[in-house]
């Protein structure tokens, strides 16, 4: 029988112990205009960006949680999922020592981010269908098996992992379970957030690049236990989401409509992309999707792909990844994007 998840077992001993740094913001949290700041070795002279940010990002953490319906203490901001997936590395998995689990194909910043902590890696690939083999994750799991990263909707394959598969994770795996949805806006699967209550070992990633537009300016959203946010907190940089990154996203964040209007445009080129793509002579397959892109088989990827190039077409080419030999992968641009594919795709046929 599983025994109960203690989220304190999985902290590395020097981050249970270290005293996090206090910056001038985080002592003085009263940002009254009529107040003179002198503690923080600011610049007086206003240009607008002359202070330092919230470094705990109140305002744009309330409307996140307010939009996605988690209480707000659930959500870590980052520069970045990236930095939101460093940040979990590097509290809970001891260098030299532990390990996470990966199902490729997906994304590749986890093995990265693995290599960059000194953190062992174990693979499990993912089935034809391009779904996890729990019983297979379940059994080479190990005393140091500490994180096990999902991508749902999965890139590069851009399907949705199957809800009962996750569940028999989160019950059945000894250590987190990190489950990143940067896709997540473009399927009708609801967030994993909104069961965020019942597994104490959930971390949801998510992102602003995608779906919200605003690949720019580097936000990561992350949603998980107090415990596990106020660790986060504990060993993130003091300022890590500037200023302007923290204005452009609460102004966007107030264009709901908006944001959902492009969504379902992207949507609709997804599924008229998918149609049109089956007519191609050298294209084998295009698999489901429930993302922003199309994975396609191809006859030779690497042929079609420079062919792409030469046509002023960049794609990515996903050959080398498991169960993707001789894979494309199209991201669903304009509808004017989308008919330059198709007729530099045509061309070439």
């Amino acid at each position: 029988m599983k025994k109960p998840f203690d989220i304190h077992q999985f902290i590395r001993p020097n981050v249970m112990s270290m005293k996090p740094y206090a910056s001038a913001r985080d002592e003085f949290k009263d940002h009254q205009a009529d107040l003179v700041f002198l503690d923080a070795n600011e610049n007086p002279y206003d240009t607008g960006y002359n202070r330092y940010p919230d470094p705990q990002q109140i305002a744009l953490k309330s409307r996140i949680a307010e939009i996605k319906n988690v209480p707000v203490n659930n959500v870590f901001l980052g520069n970045g999922s990236d930095e939101v997936l460093d940040l979990i590395f590097r509290a809970f998995c001891e260098p030299q020592k532990d390990e996470v689990m990966i199902l490729p194909p997906t994304y590749g910043m986890y093995e990265v981010l693995a290599n960059l902590n000194a953190i062992q890696i174990l693979k499990v690939d993912l089935d034809t269908d391009f779904q996890p083999n729990v019983d297979a994750i379940l059994k080479q799991q190990s005393s140091s098996t500490k994180i096990l990263f999902l991508c749902a909707p999965n890139n590069p394959t851009g399907n949705s992992i199957d809800e009962d598969k996750i569940e028999k994770l989160l019950h059945g795996f000894n250590g987190l379970v990190v489950i990143d949805e940067a896709y997540i806006d473009f399927t009708t699967k609801d967030s994993w957030s909104v069961r965020l209550q019942e597994f104490p070992n959930l971390i949801i990633t998510q992102t602003l690049s995608k779906a919200y537009g605003l690949a720019g300016i580097r936000l990561g959203i992350c949603y998980a236990s107090e415990a596990i946010i106020r660790i986060l907190n504990r060993i993130k940089p003091p300022y890590n989401v500037n200023m302007l990154t923290q204005e452009k996203a609460l102004e966007d964040l107030k264009q709901t409509a908006l944001i959902d209007e492009k969504i379902t445009k992207i949507i609709a080129q997804r599924r008229w992309l998918v149609s049109e793509l089956e007519n191609i002579s050298f294209i084998e397959k295009v698999f489901p999707s429930e993302a922003n892109f199309l994975l396609v088989k191809v006859d030779n990827a690497d042929k079609r792909y420079d062919q792409l190039i030469n046509k002023g077409i960049v794609i990515r080419n996903r050959t080398n990844q498991p169960n993707c030999y001789n894979c494309l992968r199209f991201t669903i641009g304009t509808p004017m994007d989308n008919i330059k594919l198709l007729s530099a795709l045509k061309q070439i046929s």
